[in-house]
């Protein structure tokens, strides 16, 4: 699973990838500062569900803080992306074929409007950061459109000559954008084309079904960076007052840096997501890191209600955009594997996951073999058809 971070040069990307990385990444206050894309590491937030048996888990991957769980998974950050993208203007195809394996994006804006629609900087509050959203979804259409346009009437033609199943081949041609059969069936109903004649497809037709596959195959959440200031507070009220549904948080990728970069020094105790920090040492702090520390916790934490948002952004990408839920391997009667580590491991499924297809998951004799398989938390037994659950800790019984 890989998650694209998004957005015009200067907003912040490379801020908001380090804060949840931890990676030594540039940052500067210029555009196109990303020219190759960084990837790294970072976490989703659940429940540490070991609590619920007065145990910790043991995480082979990822790892353990207070009551939580944090899982990893694949980001990627990359080049800043400009108006005429999908033309190639600024780092615009670089960008797009950088992206073709994200299952999702985190599009970064600066929602106080201190970046024009080139990534440089201008007063604050003099752009109106909608712009950014309105054309980040039209390039990557774009994008999208022009690899479906490219040889369409010769393709269409020959589809419709051999009678092939448009839906096969537009997936063979789409393949490296991760487009399925599934997606491109579910676009042709949803748009009502018609499947048997291609050809009668207009240049509208085929913008609506590359717009509907871009996202189907590239579903995105709108990081409001920068929103602990006046015109940020001011432009995201606006925005979300107009837009109610819009996904759009409101983001500090300055302060999540800020305190995970204290938390690794030992200077604080936090958790991601969390509404407060714990100072562990205040005399070997300095009157600056005081007060950004106490800035932080009043303007951004406080303000906020759930913390600085970045976090907030990653779950939500996770568990909202791309439907999964967290399942752990483990057995009824113990919790540890051979090496006494408890639930060592956590997979994370796509919601309607089965009980098999869990099997399977963890190996393929699993798969072949199931027998059945045991809700830990329940001690029921359950068939290879049982869906599973957010949080599910299961244990697969199998035949040799």
């Amino acid at each position: 699973m890989l998650i694209g971070i998004v957005g015009k040069p200067n907003v912040g990307k490379s801020t908001f990838f380090k804060a949840i990385t931890l990676a030594d990444v540039e940052i500067a206050n210029y555009p196109f500062a990303t020219i190759k894309p960084n990837s790294g590491v970072a976490y989703v937030k659940i429940k540490d569900v070991a609590k619920e048996f007065n145990k910790a888990a043991n995480p082979r991957e990822g790892y353990i803080q207070g009551d939580f769980r944090f899982v990893p998974i694949q980001v990627i950050d990359v080049a800043g992306l400009v108006p005429g993208a999908s033309e190639g203007k600024g780092m615009g195809n670089q960008f797009l074929d950088d992206l073709r394996q994200a299952d999702a994006l985190i599009h970064v804006i600066d929602i106080s409007g201190s970046t024009n629609e080139k990534g440089e900087s201008i007063e604050p509050g003099s752009y109106d950061p909608r712009e950014d959203i309105k054309f980040l979804a039209v390039e990557l259409d774009l994008w999208y459109l022009g690899i479906l346009n490219k040889g369409w009437t010769r393709f269409a033609r020959q589809i419709q000559q051999e009678k092939a199943k448009i839906e096969v081949a537009l997936a063979k041609q789409l393949s490296g954008l991760k487009v399925t059969e599934e997606h491109i069936e579910k676009a042709i109903k949803k748009l009502g084309l018609n499947k048997e004649q291609p050809q009668k497809w207009t240049e509208t037709d085929l913008h609506a079904l590359a717009t509907d596959l871009r996202k189907q195959t590239k579903p995105m959440i709108i990081a409001a960076n920068k929103f602990d200031t006046p015109s940020g507070k001011e432009n995201f009220s606006k925005i979300k007052s107009e837009f109610p549904s819009l996904p759009l948080i409101p983001v500090s990728a300055e302060s999540e840096l800020a305190l995970r970069e204290a938390a690794k020094a030992s200077l604080i105790e936090y958790i991601p997501q969390e509404k407060s920090f714990n100072i562990l040492n205040s005399e070997s702090l300095s009157d600056r890191q005081r007060n950004a520390l106490q800035f932080i916790k009043e303007k951004v934490m406080d303000a906020n209600g759930f913390g600085t948002g970045v976090q907030e952004v990653l779950n939500i990408a996770i568990f909202s955009l791309l439907d999964m839920i967290a399942v752990h391997p483990g057995g009824a009667s113990k919790l540890e594997d051979k090496d006494g580590n408890t639930l060592p491991d956590c997979f994370l499924m796509p919601k309607g996951t089965t009980a098999l297809e869990f099997a399977y998951k963890l190996h393929t004799d699993l798969g072949k073999n199931f027998i059945r398989a045991i809700d830990v938390h329940t001690k029921k037994t359950v068939g290879k058809e049982h869906v599973l659950k957010h949080l599910d800790i299961i244990e697969i019984v199998a035949g040799r």
